[in-house]
């Protein structure tokens, strides 16, 4: 099969179009030829080695997480599936022709949802979804924050705090302020805005996509015993609010969510933007879009 390869870290320019050998399928596996991968923060950073320590490339190696595709091969003991059913997955060494992909982790693609645009929607929607609910917890009518709301991961968090009852404010940039009023949150507030934050009451909790002085700066916000929680670690300023519990979250495969929020898609009731589309060979390409920022969701076709 083709797949963009990596044989060292470095920049999007590593991404190499070339031949690798076909997954192996195993017990409790399916094979997937592969319609579109998603491109996610993650995979810059295993690419670039700052994750090496953590989550190291074996080289050579196929990165990307997001996968969505057809079935074209079952191992033993799998059961509910069947070859030509239209699948995703948050999985691994989705960048290739073909994923091997435990079958435990996959979903079903509903009627309606097409299998390419699929590919974009398994690790923003499930880290917008813990966020708001292994992070904040937030209950009906409890006041919350997104920070970087316009995001793939922030508007999945929106409306995850929206269907909990929960009064959300949109945190954007002033540039963003009109097209935020789409995304289904209560009010929308600039957060390079130093008057409207400082107008702004205290919240219940903040869901934080963004990191650094914003976050350091909203923490402020929260009300004693609040939450503030993150998807990129505490704020720099952490110790100096120790009445705010300060969570991280950290996404995994989670088959419930990612059906609801699939089913959202469909229903209209989420849309992730995806700002690009590229084929597998122009890895690199894509990855120096994503790094660019303010694109959407970038998606390669196998």
């Amino acid at each position: 099969m083709k797949a963009s390869v990596i044989h060292q870290y470095g920049g999007p320019d590593v991404l190499k179009y070339e031949d690798y050998p076909d997954p192996s399928v195993g017990a409790g596996q399916v094979l997937v030829r592969v319609a579109a991968a998603g491109i996610n923060p993650i995979d810059i950073k295993r690419r670039s080695g700052v994750m090496k320590d953590f989550f190291p490339i074996k080289f050579p190696g196929v990165i990307g997480v997001d996968v969505a595709g057809t079935i074209v091969k079952i191992g033993p003991g799998v059961e509910g599936f069947a070859v030509g059913d239209k699948v995703f997955a948050y999985a691994d060494q989705a960048y290739a022709e073909l994923c091997t992909i435990p079958a435990a982790i996959l979903v079903k693609i509903p009627q309606g949802l097409d299998v390419i645009e699929a590919a974009a929607l398994p690790v923003v929607t499930t880290t917008g979804y813990m966020l708001i609910d292994k992070g904040t917890g937030i209950k009906a009518r409890q006041t919350i924050l997104v920070i970087g709301a316009l995001g793939s991961v922030g508007r999945s968090a929106v409306y995850t705090a929206k269907q909990r009852g929960a009064v959300v404010i949109a945190g954007v940039r002033k540039t963003q302020l009109q097209q935020a009023a789409s995304i289904g949150a209560d009010q929308v507030i600039a957060t390079d805005d130093e008057s409207a934050i400082a107008k702004l009451p205290a919240v219940d909790a903040v869901a934080d996509t963004v990191g650094g002085k914003t976050a350091a700066t909203f923490l402020g916000k929260v009300v004693k015993g609040g939450v503030f929680a993150s998807v990129l670690g505490p704020p720099s300023n952490a110790k100096d609010y120790p009445a705010v519990r300060v969570v991280p979250v950290f996404a995994a495969p989670d088959l419930k969510i990612q059906t609801e929020m699939a089913n959202a898609v469909v229903n209209k009731k989420l849309v992730i933007p995806i700002g690009l589309k590229l084929p597998l060979s122009k890895a690199g390409e894509g990855h120096a879009a994503v790094e660019k920022g303010d694109i959407g969701k970038v998606l390669l076709t196998a």
